[in-house]
């Protein structure tokens, strides 16, 4: 059976379980890191060398990093689905996880670090701006992506939108003074409407 090492309130485990859910696929999640704690203890380290989560366990297979586990669950099982069947499809699927990670990401940590895990009296506010215009910006790409097709990669959900999406929640949730986007918003519209995104994102505290 595949486990999960990670605690649920990660966006990086959740990319990881929105994935096995919508493959349907039996698994195990152990919580690990945050409150939990133990993801800097030698038996953990053992199976992922950074302490961070989430780690995939699978038949002594072993795979960390979030994007990369997506990636070959999708691969292994949901080929044709999550993973596209025409490679050029797939390798815009690929693209769009890359910039998650390089392009959606950055500018909005320090606007999730500063609004939700800093006191108010504690909070860089410039820093907190800057992001959120930056944010901006990025999202203003993926709007653009959008308008020319359904999902990030072509006309169904694949793997490329699953790190993109959290993105757009977590910009959705902490940029509510954001400008009209409206390919972006008719897309997550759908996006929400999946269980396995209300099960694993929607209903996990945001924190």
């Amino acid at each position: 059976m595949i486990k999960i090492w990670g605690r649920n309130t990660s966006v990086n485990v959740q990319k990881v379980m929105w994935t096995v859910g919508e493959l349907d696929l039996p698994h195990e999640r152990i919580d690990i890191g945050g409150p939990f704690g133990k993801n800097n203890e030698p038996a953990y380290l053992a199976m992922n060398p950074n302490g961070l989560v989430p780690t995939l366990q699978e038949d002594g297979f072993l795979l960390w990093e979030s994007n990369s586990i997506v990636r070959y669950l999708a691969a292994k099982y949901g080929a044709g689905k999550l993973e596209p069947s025409d490679l050029r499809a797939r390798a815009h699927a690929n693209s769009w996880m890359d910039w998650q990670l390089t392009v959606a990401h950055p500018p909005l940590t320090p606007v999730f670090w500063g609004l939700v895990r800093t006191p108010p009296e504690k909070r860089d506010h410039a820093a907190i701006e800057a992001g959120k215009a930056k944010t901006i910006a990025v999202m203003k790409i993926l709007d653009a992506q959008l308008a020319q097709t359904p999902f990030v990669a072509g006309d169904t959900l694949s793997m490329g939108d699953i790190p993109v999406a959290l993105m757009a929640y977590r910009f959705r949730r902490l940029v509510p003074e954001r400008p009209p986007l409206e390919n972006l918003e008719r897309w997550f519209a759908q996006i929400e409407q999946r269980p396995v995104f209300k099960q694993h994102v929607l209903a996990i505290p945001f924190v």
